[in-house]
């Protein structure tokens, strides 16, 4: 039997208890209808035996403390709410223990942005990690060295694992499914609890809001310069001459202040002016991409489809209300 210790730290959302354990408990009902053994021990651990979850609105009791597990093979870290600096501060007792249970052998999974807790102990510093789209510019700023992989729904890394957003949370939970009872328990898993099985990207839902969390005043100008005029053709050479500063040098401080190179920058502000036209207008795909400034429609649909991993129409009929609407029917 595999011993999991689902984490319960202070300000969890309590969600991200509730829905692993939750699946898991099934997953096991349903190998003990199918006659065969239950395969987890799932056990809710905290650093006291009451936990205050979801701001104060909810009391866990846990099973045990930290103290009461030497040893267990799988450690779920849940999601944390609120101001997360504080949050890893207030949980940092933690720290010790996960490292200690990797360290002897134990595997490591966070949920959504639990990742700041994970982040925290060191394990993930040079490797992979996945958190909420919306937090990426957070963890960025406080964990440098760890390789943030900001559309993946989930990585798998050294016996490693991280989640993407919210209630992805769920696709990582059906992936060790997957890995630790097999693919059919974990098709039935999807299917009682409509998971979405093997969806791996987080690009569809970003919504890209700049990255001005940082102290250079001349970059910040030329980001808002970028977002005022995505309409135009702006070249990279053009906007370095704007702001008097060499083309080499632009780059350099702009990489470093917002962790895209100036190109990017453009063609992620370009792609989100173009995802809201397809949301909220009924232009075709080349009357958005004229709009958004690109004149080249196998350009504009790779780049599309590089940043949100759906093509213009597959997005637009993903998300325009009419579109949805004409579908349905």
């Amino acid at each position: 039997m595999k011993h999991i210790t689902l984490l319960v730290p202070e300000g969890a959302i309590l969600g991200s208890v509730e829905g692993p354990r939750q699946v898991l408990t099934e997953a096991n009902k349903l190998l003990l209808g199918m006659g065969k053994p239950a395969l987890f021990k799932i056990q809710l651990v905290g650093l006291t035996r009451e936990v205050k979850a979801a701001g104060g609105i909810y009391t866990v009791y846990t099973d045990a403390t930290i103290h009461d597990v030497p040893h267990t093979d799988l450690v779920l870290i849940p999601a944390l709410d609120g101001d997360l600096a504080k949050a890893v501060q207030a949980n940092a007792e933690f720290m010790p223990w996960i490292v200690q249970q990797y360290q002897t052998g134990a595997e490591v999974a966070s949920l959504c942005v639990g990742a700041f807790l994970l982040a925290s102990t060191g394990l993930v510093n040079g490797r992979k990690c996945a958190t909420h789209w919306m937090a990426a510019n957070a963890f960025r700023k406080m964990f440098p060295e760890v390789e943030l992989v900001e559309d993946s729904i989930i990585t798998d890394e050294h016996r490693i694992y991280s989640s993407g957003g919210a209630f992805s949370y769920l696709n990582l939970v059906l992936y060790l499914l997957e890995k630790f009872a097999g693919r059919e328990i974990a098709v039935v898993m999807s299917k009682a609890f409509q998971i979405d099985i093997d969806r791996r990207s987080q690009s569809p839902f970003v919504i890209f809001q700049g990255q001005k969390d940082h102290e250079d005043d001349l970059i910040k100008q030329a980001q808002e310069f970028i977002e005022a005029n995505y309409q135009e053709k702006i070249s990279v050479d053009d906007l370095a001459s704007n702001f008097y500063l060499g083309r080499r040098n632009l780059e350099r401080r702009f990489k470093k202040a917002t962790c895209n190179t100036v190109l990017e920058y453009i063609q992620r502000v370009k792609m989100e002016a173009a995802k809201m036209r397809f949301e909220s207008s009924q232009d075709n795909v080349n009357e958005v991409m004229f709009t958004v400034g690109y004149s080249d429609p196998k350009a504009f649909r790779a780049t599309f489809k590089k940043i949100t991993g759906l093509s213009p129409l597959e997005y637009r009929n993903k998300y325009n209300k009419v579109a949805g609407a004409l579908q349905v029917n």
